[in-house]
């Protein structure tokens, strides 16, 4: 521990001076980012358990500490949310892609936001990225004026509950671990709402302005134009929301999920024309045109189902998986109808879809003799789709394969995890269990097969978590974190509490902008709290300033995954975020700040 030398200075001992050492290489190394971050920390743990600085038994705490558990449960969820098709039902009602730009922004990053603040932002990014970029597409506008603000919306989404980022769950367990007891749900929602509520307004009106005008030019749009359009088959189940209507009628359906309705087939042939004027009935089959993604969409937006097997309604299932494949040259496919392969029944796979050359399949997809070249879009097993495509000579296309939305799941799935935050917000149940009975429920009642459950985990974020735990317990039971705070403690002293507050939120948010922002955290919480104790004021004020600064990092795109994540669509280059990114920080702690001290007073 420390303690005063005769010339009044504080002693480092060499233990701390090993740890500042190993801590200071991995920001090193997290910066430089040649390797990846998971091996970085990993390794630094594994060095300091070697020369003794970290204790042997505390060396893997870390990989079962509540922090670690409960963001690899809450990437679980967010998984089965998107499988279910819940995210997809709550982002079609809410949006019109019609609208102005500014409006579109401050709609959509609202939606955004309130998505992020109930599962992890980057999941959140992930499914409304391709939503907003169609919008974009559709507009006829660059995809780098929406993108970009919607990055920002889901980062500052998160701030409003614990389980809304990463940064939130590790500060909720530091403060159980330092002060007996844990941010609850919402404790975080008056200062993360009220920061994300007028970052918002600045991002919706002012701050989309701010990008430069040159960017995208090589984003999106060029991709989406390349994007494989399916001609597919889809049954009208019984229970269809569209029986009854008139075919035209679909128009702005289909527009709304980027498909196009070419005709109707009724008892095996099919109508002349596109049978505009027909009135759909149960068991017709309408001949839909689209992206995979999209015809998944136009399922789910309408009820209409997969054609399977023999003409029938493809029976679903969380292990099926949509897969696009390509007819090679030898293929024993070519000159042969869907009809006429008896190993797609064989391998249990239905063709859902067919793409030939950029052109509109006129015939009943399933009697149209296929050519080399073919793209074809199957939906069957996933277990099985890969050994069926090797024998039948098609190749399956590089990243590509599409988990099968299950509609009929996505009010279930949400009532679960409902029912999880409400049980967890007023004690009822402890949060890591409730989310745990969401986990298993979406595995029992076949949203989420065991298989995606574990895919869906980002392990190099729990291996940095678990390895970054351990180290930064082994920096403040050597006493470092508290020779840090003394010196904030120093030089704030003469000056008003609420100057430390926005030093050390400040602080964090700088070293957010260069470094992983749970690595951040998980620094910057026990140098906040010895400060706190040092200045003698609330440490749950100086807690939410790391939270908020840990979590804000919009100068550049390796500060959060989001930022990285619209990188290429958006067609940004490195020096691009700080326009927008800059008066947001601002903003964030000219809000942040006050309202911190408004909850939490000093």
């Amino acid at each position: 521990m420390l303690g005063p030398n005769q010339t009044g200075f504080a002693v480092v001992t060499q233990e701390q001076i090993i740890l500042f050492t190993l801590i200071g290489l991995v920001l090193v190394g997290l910066l430089w980012g040649r390797w990846r971050y998971d091996l970085v920390a990993f390794t630094a743990l594994a060095v300091g358990v070697a020369i003794g600085v970290v204790p042997h038994e505390i060396a893997f705490s870390g990989f079962g500490h509540e922090a670690t558990v409960i963001v690899a449960l809450v990437l679980i969820i967010s998984a089965g949310l998107t499988r279910s098709g819940g995210v997809d039902l709550i982002t079609r009602v809410a949006i019109d892609r019609t609208r102005q730009l500014g409006t579109h922004i401050a709609l959509f990053g609202s939606l955004a936001g309130v998505l992020s603040a109930f599962m992890n932002n980057v999941a959140a990014l992930a499914l409304l990225m391709p939503v907003d970029i169609q919008a974009a597409k559709q507009a006829g506008r660059s995809p780098a004026k929406s993108l970009m603000p919607l990055s920002f919306a889901t980062i500052l989404g998160g701030l409003a509950t614990l389980i809304g980022t990463p940064p939130n769950i590790i500060i909720a367990s530091y403060r159980s671990e330092a002060l007996g007891e844990p941010f609850a749900m919402f404790d975080f929602a008056p200062v993360g709402v009220t920061t994300a509520a007028i970052g918002l307004l600045f991002i919706a009106f002012i701050g989309w302005r701010l990008i430069p005008d040159h960017v995208g030019d090589k984003g999106a749009n060029a991709e989406l134009e390349s994007d494989d359009n399916y001609t597919s088959e889809m049954v009208v189940s019984e229970s269809s929301k569209i029986i009854g209507q008139k075919v035209r009628d679909l128009d702005e359906i289909a527009d709304d999920n980027d498909c196009l309705v070419l005709g109707l087939i009724r008892k095996g042939d099919r109508l002349p024309g596109r049978a505009r004027s027909a009135e759909i009935a149960a068991n017709d089959i309408l001949v839909v045109q689209g992206a995979a993604d999209s015809l998944d969409s136009f399922s789910g937006a309408t009820g209409v189902k997969f054609q399977g097997k023999s003409g029938q309604i493809a029976e679903l299932s969380s292990d099926l998986q949509i897969t696009e494949a390509v007819i090679a040259r030898d293929s024993r496919l070519i000159g042969r109808s869907a009809n006429q392969v008896q190993m797609l029944r064989a391998y249990d796979l239905s063709l859902i879809g067919l793409s030939r050359m950029g052109k509109t399949v006129k015939e009943r997809i399933r009697r149209t003799e296929l050519h080399a070249g073919d793209v074809l879009l199957l939906l069957g097993p996933a277990n099985g789709i890969n050994a069926a495509l090797q024998r039948m000579g098609a190749h399956p296309m590089a990243s590509r394969n599409l988990a099968v939305t299950r509609h009929d799941k996505a009010y279930g799935a949400i009532g679960m995890f409902a029912a999880a935050i409400v049980a967890a917000a007023i004690g009822l149940i402890p949060l890591p269990i409730a989310l745990a009975f969401v986990a298993i429920g979406l595995v029992l009642f076949d949203i989420l097969p065991l298989r995606e459950l574990y895919d869906s985990v980002e392990w190099p974020v729990i291996v940095l978590l678990g390895s970054m735990i351990p180290l930064g317990a082994a920096l403040e039971s050597s006493g470092g974190t508290l020779l840090i705070a003394n010196a904030l403690a120093d030089a704030s002293m003469n000056l008003p509490g609420w100057v430390a507050v926005a030093v050390i939120l400040i602080t964090t948010m700088t070293l957010s902008d260069v470094l992983n922002n749970t690595a951040t955290a998980i620094i910057a919480a026990p140098i906040a709290l010895q400060l706190a104790a040092a200045l003698g004021t609330n440490p749950d004020a100086f807690l939410m300033a790391v939270a908020v600064g840990a979590s804000c990092a919009f100068l550049t795109p390796i500060g959060h995954k989001n930022n990285m994540l619209i990188l290429g669509p958006g067609g940004y280059s490195f020096g691009d975020y700080w326009r927008m990114g800059l008066p947001l920080e601002i903003i964030v702690t000219a809000v942040a700040v006050p309202m911190i001290l408004l909850v939490w007073p000093l």
